[in-house]
C-alpha cells in the first residue's frame, strides 16, 4: 500500500539575508515597483502586468519565492515519488470579482502600511508578514 504526503515548501534565502536585502535594495524597489503597477493597473492594457507586478511585490521586496506544494507518494516496493507543483488556487471568477470590488483598491492601502512599518525598526516584523501577503490581498493568490 502506498502513503501519500503533502507539504507545502518554500525555498529561498534565509531571513537575515532577506532583511538585508529589504533594508539595502528591497525597501526603495519595492516602492517604485508598486507604484509602476499601480500606474498599469489604471490601463486596461496594462492591468495583466500589473497584477502579475503586484503578485511579485514579495520577491522584489524580500526574495521570498513562491511556496510549492510537494506531493510525497512511498511505494509499496521502498522507492519515493515526489512532485511539485503551485499551489491550489481559488476559482477565477471568485479571484477576478474580489480584485474588482476589494483588491484593487485595498492592496495600495495595505502595501503602502507595510513599507511604512518596515520603515520603522517597532513593526518592521508585520511590514514583512504584510509584504508577504501581498498577492493574497490583491487578487486572493495562494503563495
Amino acid at each position: 500500500m502506498s502513503r501519500i504526503e503533502q507539504r507545502v515548501t518554500r525555498s529561498g534565502p534565509g531571513c537575515l539575508i532577506q532583511i538585508l536585502w529589504f533594508i539595502l535594495v528591497g525597501s526603495w524597489a519595492s516602492q517604485i515597483w508598486l507604484l509602476l503597477a499601480w500606474l498599469l493597473n489604471l490601463t486596461i492594457i496594462g492591468l495583466p502586468l500589473g497584477l502579475w507586478m503586484l503578485n511579485r511585490i514579495p520577491q522584489i521586496a524580500l526574495l521570498r519565492e513562491p511556496a510549492q506544494l510537494t506531493t510525497v507518494v512511498r511505494l509499496p516496493d521502498g522507492r519515493i515519488a515526489l512532485q511539485q507543483t503551485n499551489l491550489p488556487q481559488h476559482p477565477f471568477l471568485v479571484r477576478a470579482l474580489y480584485f474588482l470590488l476589494i483588491g484593487w483598491w485595498f492592496s495600495l492601502i495595505w502595501l503602502e502600511v507595510a513599507w511604512l512599518f518596515c520603515a520603522t525598526l517597532l513593526l518592521f516584523p508585520f511590514g514583512i508578514g504584510m509584504f508577504a501577503s501581498a498577492p493574497k490581498v490583491v487578487s486572493l493568490r495562494r503563495t
